[in-house]
């Protein structure tokens, strides 16, 4: 079953070949690399939105050494678990738990804003239709989608609500409240705890809190791992630059990454 929709006119997307198009006939070719751009102008605020090539490339040396496992694993688990036909991957990136997901699923869209992340997730797994779009307009047919997932990502509540079926699911994955917590007492001069809560109280009114828990994993990491690490995160702009510096500097550092997963239901 075809899941995507015409960003322009909103009808039914089919695939012919290399090419998706409506009954209106707007066209969208799809890529060299295997991914479809459907994040029309009327669309765009920026020339290059989402994530610079330099975080996007950072992420990929990342995630590929294996650092973030244990949350791909729970998440992957997860999904085992619910047996849902298809997903709604939101904030893609370069494709690490999608990739991941879809092989639980019968059908996996993977979308992103950032061009140069989706150029690189196409080249991972062509099994999942990799989509550049923006989450503020899901290029997704209504009550269409089993579970959404926002992982790090936006939550366009409206636009989530609007595309996933009745009593469907939507897994967030955000930040626990002492992620990465020796990282930032390094960058800044007070550290204050995420609080990964609001998510719950902010969605509370259209979904139901199923379950939740947090997924631990104790990195040990040398100067590049670590530069990788502080690029692919907003503490890169958000820390002064004599601190950021300085930390690049170091040898090596032992962190705790901690994830707050959080899977809710449609009401």
């Amino acid at each position: 079953m075809n899941l995507l929709m015409c960003p322009i006119c909103r009808a039914a997307l089919q695939q012919e070949g290399k090419r998706w198009y409506c009954e209106h006939n707007h066209s969208y070719d799809v890529a060299k690399q295997g991914y479809v751009n459907l994040h029309v102008v009327q669309h765009k605020h920026s020339k290059q939105p989402g994530d610079t090539p330099q975080s996007v490339e950072a992420r990929r040396a990342f995630l590929s050494a294996g650092f973030y496992a244990p949350l791909q694993q729970a998440v992957v688990q997860l999904l085992h678990k619910l047996r849902v036909e298809n997903l709604l991957d939101i904030g893609c990136g370069e494709g690490y738990y999608s990739s991941a997901m879809q092989a639980e699923v019968m059908q996996c869209v993977g979308v992103d804003i950032a061009k140069n992340a989706v150029q690189i997730a196409a080249k991972l797994n062509s099994e999942v239709t990799w989509v550049v779009a923006t989450g503020a307009v899901l290029p997704v047919l209504d009550e269409s989608i089993d579970l959404c997932s926002s992982l790090f990502s936006p939550i366009p509540e409206a636009e989530i609500l609007r595309v996933l079926k009745d009593k469907a699911y939507l897994l967030v994955v955000t930040p626990a409240t002492e992620h990465l917590y020796a990282m930032r007492e390094a960058l800044f001069d007070q550290v204050t705890p995420h609080q990964p809560e609001k998510f719950v109280a902010q969605l509370e009114g259209n979904f139901d809190l199923v379950e939740q828990q947090v997924i631990n994993a104790d990195l040990h990491l040398n100067q590049q791992q670590l530069s990788h690490l502080i690029a692919m995160t907003p503490y890169a702009y958000k820390a002064k630059v004599e601190k950021r510096e300085a930390l690049q500097q170091r040898e090596a550092l032992d962190v705790t990454a901690s994830f707050q997963m959080y899977l809710f239901q449609k009401k």
